[in-house]
This record gives C-alpha cells, structure tokens and sequence, in this order.
C-alpha cells in the first residue's frame, strides 16, 4: 500500500509527496532529510492523506495534485 499525502507547513505552504511508510517519512521531513523543499519549509502537520494501491497508482495521484492551483489544493484539505 502506498500513500500520497500532504503537509501543512509552518509558513502555509502546502507539501505534496507519496511514501509507503508515513511514519518514516514523517519522522524524515521533521529531521530535515525529508525532501529539499521541507527542508527549508518546516512541516507543521498532516494535512491530507490518500491510499493508493501501488507505486504507480500514487504517482499519478502526487502529479494530478501537485498540478493543482493552491486553492484547489486547499479545498482538498478542508
């Protein structure tokens, strides 16, 4: 099972990525060896999660997202 999920970050910006282990990769984007962008926009929090059945499947899922507007990603998330 894979999981496409977004991250609220301290500064209000939105964060899209997909994982087959959230806890690790949450634990990661905390750390700052999550990914370059979490890096320098801290997360604050799990704002959206979706279940994918494969790594494809979640690939297709994170590039329809992160294709959106933001305000289309933040009626996602409400």
């Amino acid at each position: 099972m894979y999981y496409v999920y977004m991250l609220r970050c301290r500064d209000g910006s939105l964060y899209t990525g997909l994982t087959n282990d959230l806890p690790h990769r949450w634990a990661l984007h905390v750390s700052g060896r999550g990914a370059k962008y979490t890096r320098a926009h801290p997360p604050e929090a799990l704002a959206a999660l979706w279940q994918a059945e494969d790594h494809a499947a979640a690939a297709r899922l994170e590039a329809l997202i992160k294709q959106l507007p933001r305000e289309k990603k933040l009626a996602l998330v409400r």
